[in-house]
């Protein structure tokens, strides 16, 4: 069986405050987008993991769908041997929740593929186990996310007929060392509220806390953003915790080109 994760953007990130267990509360929009990996899992003799593609620093045992796989026998096992294959495209380290997404389609899969019968707040439950972005892939639709990011409500963002273009310079962000740059603190503008603002307003109002301290670390950050802006974005953020950005364009027949970013990895989408 295949099945085929999806990567998300953060509209919006905000760090309110850290928690007494070393976690910190924030708030965020999660935005699924239409770049997948690839995962097949099929029967075997042993258990197996292979990975293609893009490379993945370190141990494979570390691996967000061996991790999930471990997680559900743990709950069932009789649960048969088999052999998982990713293959990646999403970039890593890069704030599109592609790790994350690959362990929670994981689940997804073996709980289809085996009929396992878990519901989806069990799903989401197991997921945050893997990691504080994991749960949104489970629901995966646009929702305003708080606490670590696991508490989650659907909302209507209609993005329909807007172009997106994803734009990863190769800086692999450090998430500890993203979130040590931060002061928590209660937003002036909560992004639960982002539904009832057109999105040319978003600049204003709707922020990543992350961003300022990645584009100072990172200028090649902070001169995307501004690209994209003198190019007729409507908006244009970093997203999570960095280094990929996104903008938004609205109207336009041919977008531009990022042509001063010769080597990044770019991505242009259609949102339906």
């Amino acid at each position: 069986m295949v099945i085929f994760p999806n990567c998300k953007i953060n509209i919006g990130l905000n760090i309110v405050r850290k928690r007494e267990d070393g976690y910190h509360d924030l708030e965020t929009v999660f935005y699924p987008v239409p770049v997948h990996d690839v995962l097949e899992v099929v029967p075997h003799h042993e258990d197996a993991f292979v990975q293609t593609g893009l490379t993945i620093d370190g141990d494979s045992s570390n691996n967000l769908c061996v991790k999930a796989l471990h997680l559900v026998r743990s709950i069932h096992p009789d649960l048969p041997t088999v052999k998982m294959h990713l293959h990646k495209t999403i970039p890593m380290g890069a704030g599109l929740g592609g790790g994350s997404s690959d362990g929670a389609h994981t689940l997804l899969l073996l709980n289809k593929k085996f009929g396992l019968g878990f519901s989806q707040s069990q799903l989401i439950d197991m997921a945050l186990q893997l990691g504080s972005d994991c749960p949104f892939f489970i629901l995966n639709q646009p929702c305003f996310a708080w606490s670590r990011g696991e508490m989650m409500e659907p909302l209507s963002l209609p993005l329909s007929g807007y172009q997106l273009v994803l734009i990863n310079p190769g800086i692999h962000v450090n998430t500890g060392w993203a979130f040590k740059q931060i002061t928590p603190q209660p937003p002036a503008f909560s992004l639960q509220e982002i539904a009832t603002l057109p999105v040319k307003e978003w600049q204003h109002v709707v922020k990543n806390d992350f961003e300022k301290a990645v584009g100072h670390a990172h200028p090649t950050v902070a001169e995307i953003v501004h690209y994209a802006y003198t190019h007729q974005a409507v908006y244009a953020a970093m997203s999570g915790s960095g280094s990929t950005c996104f903008a938004l364009f609205e109207g336009l027949q041919t977008l531009p080109d990022f042509s001063p970013f010769p080597h990044c990895w770019i991505r242009k989408i259609k949102l339906s």
